[in-house]
């Protein structure tokens, strides 16, 4: 799914950081919600520890914070978000900010705010803990804030999606997808400690599927302010898949038999793969927050 070349960026409440890292004290915990911390972990120590989100906040013990740069010149308009994965997410935070900012109210009554969003390496300090590369992109509803290492997106290959430029938005859309629970009042209601098919987390995350999937479905008639265009293209059926690839490749059972183990069903917190799929499709197919209600079906 690419950008319309000649639509305008706006680095504005983006913060680049550059030259974090973790010292002695390795990982950090955060109490934030992420699309693939799990499985990540697994990726980068062969060890599955499907409950990586629920740690709790160190502090920022042993951790360097990155210089904040401006990534303005670099990021002007969606020939530079198509070329490059930093400007990709800004382009990305544009048009999420500008759909929800018209869908939130007009579905909820809720007045949209925008999400924070901090592209970092290594390592960061947020609201919620020390945000590290080994916890994949996350959402602390804390600060409000979306928190990637693009780095992430490299390790798409081995888990068996691509990286694409549409897979990468849906995990940028997912975490968004959690920015606009918060604002609805959803995750601060929730039970974290609720795991299993039919918990709270495992419907939290299916509906922030779903959400993302609201989103795709609008993308390409989201429009830039500024050149009156489209801010994306409309995706292809190769570009749909590879995004729902994404999804499954997170899925809490996938998680598991890429460690060689059996899955429980009981420990899940993001929910199968098939279920991933499942409800990213119907944010695609449906488009709104209403075709999103993971809350009030007997298994989501």
């Amino acid at each position: 799914m690419s950008f319309n070349d000649n639509v305008t960026l706006d680095t504005s409440g983006v913060n680049r950081q550059v030259g974090g890292h973790r010292g002695l004290k390795i990982g950090g915990g955060v109490s934030g919600f992420g699309i693939a911390a799990a499985i990540l972990y697994f990726a980068l120590t062969g060890n599955i520890n499907p409950s990586l989100l629920s740690l709790g906040s160190d502090g920022g013990a042993g951790v360097q914070q990155g210089k904040t740069v401006d990534i303005a010149a670099q990021c002007q308009t969606g020939a530079d978000a198509n070329t490059d994965p930093y400007c990709r997410m800004v382009a990305g935070k544009n048009s999420l900010d500008t759909f929800w900012s018209k869908d939130l109210p007009a579905e909820t009554d809720t007045t949209y705010q925008s999400a924070g969003l901090t592209l970092y390496d290594g390592a960061t300090f947020t609201a919620c803990g020390t945000g590290t590369s080994d916890m994949g992109p996350f959402y602390c509803p804390g600060d409000g804030t979306v928190y990637m290492d693009v780095t992430f997106f490299d390790k798409l290959q081995s888990m068996g999606a691509e990286n694409t430029s549409l897979a990468q938005l849906y995990i940028l859309a997912h975490e968004w997808g959690h920015h606009i629970q918060n604002q609805l009042g959803i995750l601060s209601q929730m039970n974290r400690d609720d795991l299993g098919p039919n918990g709270d987390m495992v419907r939290s995350e299916l509906q922030a599927d779903c959400l993302a999937g609201a989103w795709i479905n609008n993308a390409s008639s989201t429009i830039d302010a500024d050149t009156g265009q489209a801010y994306l293209k409309r995706p292809t059926q190769a570009e749909l898949s590879s995004a729902l690839a994404a999804a499954s490749a997170v899925g809490d059972d996938t998680i598991y038999e890429n460690a060689g183990m059996k899955a429980n069903p009981d420990n899940f917190s993001h929910g199968s793969a098939e279920k991933r799929m499942q409800w990213l499709n119907t944010g695609i197919q449906g488009g709104t927050i209403a075709a999103c209600n993971t809350w009030d079906v007997a298994q989501p």
